[in-house]
Order: structure tokens, then sequence, then C-alpha cells
């Protein structure tokens, strides 16, 4: 199939997470006076599109430039299942999935797709999203996914301010991409997804330009 970008632009626009700083292209240089243009960027390392490391949460987890290039490319599952605000992904979701598609290929990527990504201009966006259950997260550490990713800004519910499933997978060394977009233009159940970090030396995550190939 023809490459599906999934990546949320990033742009002053782009809303931030909760006490998170808003993201800002600072203007540096310009063609005038300088011969060239240049901006410097101001933004989360958890900005927009963006890969959640185990360091996240886990104190000696692995950090984002520890994150093996296996883990990030390669055989992907979609699971369709949309929700609103406030909607989770159960086990039982998935076990549904499962028997409607087959078993989840052990070590491929799981995303699922709610088409939460669509309401990005929303002011409840990262308070009401949806996301999984702790349930559905211990569930996929049987399948031992390369990584999990969500169309939501965060893979736990916006209201649940513990992030369960983000100690479940970032524990057991599962990397997440959140806030994908553009999940319905792929056709397919199955598909081959990069996810390619910013190769930042001890951080927590990273913004990712992410595709469907």
């Amino acid at each position: 199939m023809e490459p599906v970008d999934l990546t949320l632009e990033i742009s002053g626009k782009l809303p931030s997470f909760p006490g998170s700083p808003r993201t800002s292209f600072i203007p540096w240089a310009d063609v005038k006076s300088d011969g060239y243009n240049l901006e410097l960027l101001f933004l989360s390392s958890h900005s927009g599109t963006h890969l959640d490391a185990p360091y996240h949460f886990v104190r000696d987890g692995a950090k984002i430039d520890g994150i093996p290039l296996s883990r990030l490319m390669g055989e992907a599952v979609l699971c369709r299942m949309a929700r609103g605000a406030d909607g989770q992904v159960t086990r039982d979701d998935i076990l549904e999935f499962e028997r409607r598609h087959g078993r989840i290929p052990r070590g491929a990527a799981v995303v699922f797709g709610t088409g939460w990504s669509r309401n990005v201009a929303r002011s409840d966006y990262f308070t009401k999203n949806p996301g999984l259950s702790a349930g559905a997260a211990r569930h996929l550490l049987a399948r031992e996914p390369s990584l999990v990713g969500i169309d939501s800004p965060s893979i736990d519910l916006g209201s649940d301010p513990k992030f369960p499933v983000h100690h479940v997978l970032l524990k057991s060394g599962i990397p997440i991409v959140e806030n994908l977009c553009n999940l319905g233009r792929i056709r397919d159940t199955r598909f081959r997804l990069i996810v390619l970090p910013l190769k930042l030396r001890g951080a927590t995550g990273s913004p990712a330009r992410a595709v469907a190939v």
C-alpha cells in the first residue's frame, strides 16, 4: 500500500498535555540578515505523536536512545475499536478482536484505533481521551508486543491519574506510541509500522515520525 503518515503536525497550535509547556518555534536566523533561515524548538519530549520509553515511569527502565530499532519497525496489528470520551478498551474487547481476526502474533506491534485523534482541537482532548484498561494491558503482555500504540494522547484513560497501563507496559519493557493519527487510512488489519523517535540521550521519550507501509 501507499505509505500513510500517522504523525500529528507539530506547531505552535498543537495542544500540550496539561502542565506541559506550549510548543514554540522561535525564529533565530533569517536569510536577509544571516544568509540562512533557522529556528529554535521549545517543546516537551512527549509532544505530538511520540514514543514513551520505559524510563518514563520506571526508574531503571530503558531510555529512548536505548530502545532497539527492531522494536520500532515491523509487523503491526490494527485493532479498530471506536471509542468516545472516557471510552475504555478491555481485555474482553481484545479477545473478541482475536476471535474475529485471529490471535495477535507474538512480537507484533499492537495499535488501537479509537478515532479520538479527530478531536485534537477539543478542550477535553487530554482529560476525556479513551484508553486501555489495566486488564487489557496485562493480556497484551502474553503476546510480547514490540510496542503498543493508540490514536489518543495517552494509552491510559485521561480521567485516570494513576496511569496503570503505562506501569504495566513500561515495567515490562514495552514502548508506547501515543497521539497517532490517520489510522482510518490503513485498509487492512495487518500492516508494517515504522516509528522513529529522535535519538535523545537519556530521555524519557521523543516526538516520532510514525508511518504505515
